[in-house]
């Protein structure tokens, strides 16, 4: 069974894909270190695949971290999941996000080359387009100036991928540039675990639908957009963490260097406003929110184009937007019963 190492394998997206390894016949090795979840994950794991995994409590800003893990398991591959990730923080303490984000990356990389560890797929994100010029956006977009430090970050790792593996023939990486990432384990086990104020729309929807949030604010109303509010392409994780395996088993056919990059989302956009109503519709919650101004960093509207990831990946989304508001408001149920 291949050993595939997860960082930030307690994280949202993480937790998912290590499941969705398991499912897919790996054997998932977790680091984390808790900077952005929580311990009770790695039960939610559990209860899932009834399996307990290897996991480390480590800084992926630490050297020795990735270098005592290659000494100790014959690591086939690894999903680096391991970054800050909120753009509107970001924008405020800048430096926060270049020191923790690249330098974790490059600790990997000359770790795995110097243990020969050769397949790597990273967690990018679409802030790397900006506000493309055409939309779907497709993977020729130009990569145009990032509108956080966060969506900064993501492009100079790609950068810094790229050039790793240009340098080095036995190196294989597939950058994922995800789209905006909702949902929960269907079954409740694990799911999206903000720590304070959440930074993404779907969590404070829940929490406010849950009581713990007096309001939710909608950033803007005013933007060329069908009710003025911003578009994105909302994908399930579920959906996004297969994606990660299709993406291994890709790379695990390459004999020589190789190097791609593809979007995951859906294909469709929806506004702010859209899923806001369409969770009242799904759940019979009314939501107290109201329209506040317009947030630094926020791009008006992307979605993806998704027939590259279809055709070189044979990989496309299953579950819809309702399925994501769903299970996410169980998950937001279940936390409240904890």
């Amino acid at each position: 069974m291949k050993k595939i190492l997860v960082t930030g394998g307690t994280g949202f997206i993480g937790s998912h894909t290590v499941v969705e390894l398991h499912n897919a016949g790996y054997e998932p090795i977790l680091i984390d270190n808790f900077s952005n979840s929580e311990r009770s994950v790695l039960q939610g794991i559990k209860n899932i695949t009834n399996k307990d995994f290897s996991f480390y409590e480590a800084d992926c800003n630490d050297p020795n971290t990735f270098q005592s893990i290659f000494r100790e398991h014959k690591i086939e591959g690894v999903i680096h999941f391991a970054a800050y990730k909120a753009v509107g923080e970001s924008v405020k303490v800048p430096l926060k996000y270049y020191n923790n984000n690249i330098n974790s990356l490059i600790n990997l990389l000359e770790s795995m080359l110097k243990f020969e560890v050769n397949n790597l797929v990273f967690s990018s994100s679409c802030t790397v387009y900006g506000q493309p010029d055409s939309l779907p956006v497709t993977e020729d977009a130009p990569i145009k100036k990032a509108e956080s430090p966060y969506g900064n970050t993501k492009q100079i790792c790609e950068e810094i991928i790229v050039d790793t593996c240009a340098a080095n023939a036995s190196l294989h990486a597939i950058s994922l540039r995800y789209f905006n990432p909702i949902g929960a384990h269907p079954s409740a086990e694990i799911g999206e675990l903000p720590l304070g104020i959440p930074g993404n729309l779907v969590p404070f929807i829940t929490q406010t639908a849950a009581g713990i949030r007096e309001k939710l604010t909608v950033f803007g109303n005013d933007y060329h957009t069908p009710d003025g509010s911003c578009i994105r392409d909302y994908i399930h994780v579920v959906d996004l963490a297969k994606a990660h395996v299709k993406a291994f088993e890709l790379l695990d056919k390459k004999t020589a260097g190789f190097y791609d990059f593809f979007n995951i989302g859906t294909g469709k956009g929806s506004t702010v406003l859209e899923v806001v109503k369409g969770f009242e519709k799904v759940t019979g919650k009314n939501l107290n929110y109201w329209v506040g101004p317009r947030r630094p960093g926020d791009v008006e509207k992307v979605y993806a184009a998704v027939d590259k990831s279809s055709k070189e990946l044979d990989w496309k989304t299953e579950l819809d937007l309702e399925t994501a508001l769903i299970d996410a408001w169980r998950w937001e149920q279940r936390l409240q019963q904890k």
